[in-house]
């Protein structure tokens, strides 16, 4: 075994301007140029930075999607993150932390890797909070095997808003018990494993309509509101000794003494919130730098970054302006200030380099997944609407099988309009119909990526029709549908394979649904 590196010692080798640079989280791409890996190389060799965080691509990053900038796939994505990942440490001084968004494992960032549900079906999970540390630890294994340290998860906001167009099916639902006993059953998941976690996004970005990648949100409730829903999954969590924090770049005027800042400039909410009132001693790591709700109101190279650290954050996650910000910071802030989060970003170091040795160099094998993801599909399964006799009565029927599936890809409107005319053709004559609806995206923008007029036929089917319902996706698309006319309502909320079967069981009667859905939705839509 790989002996393992005396990081005590080696702290006291550092310069004060290394010490800085151990503050920053600059991006890396496994599909960048070669031109750009050497690139971050040289920022590596020359500013001693402390970690890195790994996305897909440049295109793919969360600011530049709204744009539809083509995004590259690449079939060897995880064999190019292990070798990118030995690369860049190979040039590192000292050892490298090395992060990355694994909300639903690996596959969140990379392709070919193992997927698990999203936090908003583990929420419909009913006492059974074991499968979510078998998660946690699942992913945290292939974390190890990548040679990743700190997963950047889990999302512990209460999504209490059904417009949420950013968080949403990235939480565990709306009840701040349940989002708090899931979270922390994902955190132990990973801790078995010895990889880092973090909880985010401190204070909570829940109850928003606004998508912080590309402006900043404003939540406007009193302390008193905040303390009692929003910031409880966090302080509990502080409770049971956390690794870190994420703060979001959110306006909450409450907690910011009036300001309408963003948290993650705002010395009140991470100084006085996080720090004095809830007592949060391990490390602040912010939300990503690059993110619109702040990249756009600091022009000045750098300044951003030093606003960011002032305001109490440990780690800047995705800086762009690294040299700069490194310059600023040494110019402005006090010895003290400076050593105290080289000493709390070191620690979180130290015990995860010691703690994290990729034991495989693969992910779980594909039958150790299937067989989670099952338990996973048979436990979250929902009868939102209707009951199991209604179901039977309907599969005795002569019914006929309408099957709305298609990709983001397939958004020629002509065709789709084609396929509509064509499906209401093909059940103009049935008195009975099972749906299995697959939206084409999980996010609630454009309605799901579904037209209005795809819309408007399903719901003029369950109107006129007998129709029983099975939803492969976001819950909050039933908004849109005129479920209370329907004969049942069926919620799988994933299009995996294992999910298809579960609910195929579920319609043929082989099997109970045992979930419950985590989040409300308007039973009187349309």
């Amino acid at each position: 075994m790989k002996k393992v590196p005396n990081y005590k010692i080696a702290k006291s080798e550092l310069s004060f301007s290394e010490k800085v640079g151990q503050l920053f989280m600059p991006a890396a791409f496994i599909n960048d140029t070669e031109e750009e890996i050497q690139k971050l190389e040289k920022l590596i060799r020359e500013h001693g930075i402390g970690s890195l965080c790994f996305f897909h691509s440049r295109a793919s990053a969360a600011t530049n999607y709204e744009g539809k900038k083509e995004v590259l796939y690449n079939a060897d994505s995880f064999q190019t993150l292990q070798a990118l990942i030995k690369r860049y440490q190979s040039v590192s001084k000292y050892p490298l932390l090395i992060a990355i968004d694994a909300e639903w494992g690996l596959a969140m960032r990379i392709e070919n890797t193992p997927q698990y549900p999203y936090n908003i079906t583990l929420g419909a999970i009913q006492e059974n909070n074991d499968l979510i540390f078998e998660v946690g630890k699942n992913i945290a294994k292939d974390c190890k095997a990548a040679g990743i340290h700190w997963n950047l998860a889990p999302c512990v906001d209460i999504n209490n808003n059904p417009n949420n167009p950013v968080i949403g099916y990235r939480s565990f639902g709306e009840d701040k018990n349940k989002v708090t006993e899931k979270a922390l059953a994902f955190i132990k998941g990973a801790q078995s494993e010895g990889v880092l976690t973090s909880i985010k996004h401190f204070p909570g970005h829940g109850d928003t309509a606004t998508d912080s990648h590309l402006g900043l949100p404003l939540i406007e409730k009193s302390k008193e509101e905040l303390i009692a829903n929003e910031l409880y999954p966090f302080q509990k969590l502080i409770e049971e000794g956390v690794d870190s924090v994420m703060v979001g770049h959110l306006s909450v005027p409450a907690l910011a003494n009036g300001q309408k800042i963003s948290s993650s400039i705002s010395k009140d909410i991470i100084k006085g919130v996080l720090r004095n009132e809830m007592g949060f001693n391990g490390v602040v790591i912010s939300d990503a730098l690059n993110m619109h709700a702040v990249s756009k109101n600091y022009t000045i190279k750098g300044e951003l970054e030093w606003l960011v650290f002032d305001a109490g954050n440990d780690v800047l996650c995705f800086a762009e302006h690294i040299p700069e910000g490194i310059s600023t910071i040494l110019k402005n802030a006090s010895e003290a200030q400076i050593e105290e989060s080289f000493e709390r970003v070191w620690k979180l170091k130290e015990n995860a380099l010691q703690s994290v040795r990729a034991e495989s160099r693969t992910v779980s094998k594909p039958e150790t997944n299937t067989l989670l993801n099952r338990k996973l599909a048979e436990n979250s399964l929902t009868l939102l609407h209707g009951n199991d006799t209604d179901i039977a009565d309907f599969r005795s029927s002569n019914f006929c099988t309408l099957t709305i599936k298609r990709s983001l890809l397939e958004n020629d409107t002509e065709d789709v309009l084609s396929g509509v005319i064509e499906m209401k053709s093909e059940v103009e004559q049935e008195k009975d119909i099972l749906i299995l609806l697959t939206p084409p995206q999980v996010k609630p923008a454009n309605t799901f990526g579904l037209l209005q007029e795809e819309i408007d036929f399903i719901n003029e089917l369950i109107r006129n029709k007998n129709v029983v319902l099975y939803l492969f996706g976001n819950p909050y698309v039933l908004n849109r549908l005129s479920i209370q006319n329907a004969k049942a309502v069926v919620i799988a909320y994933q299009n995996f394979t294992e999910f298809q079967d579960v609910a195929t069981e579920h319609f043929l009667g082989k099997l109970k649904a045992k979930g419950k859905l985590p989040v409300s939705v308007n039973t009187n839509a349309n």
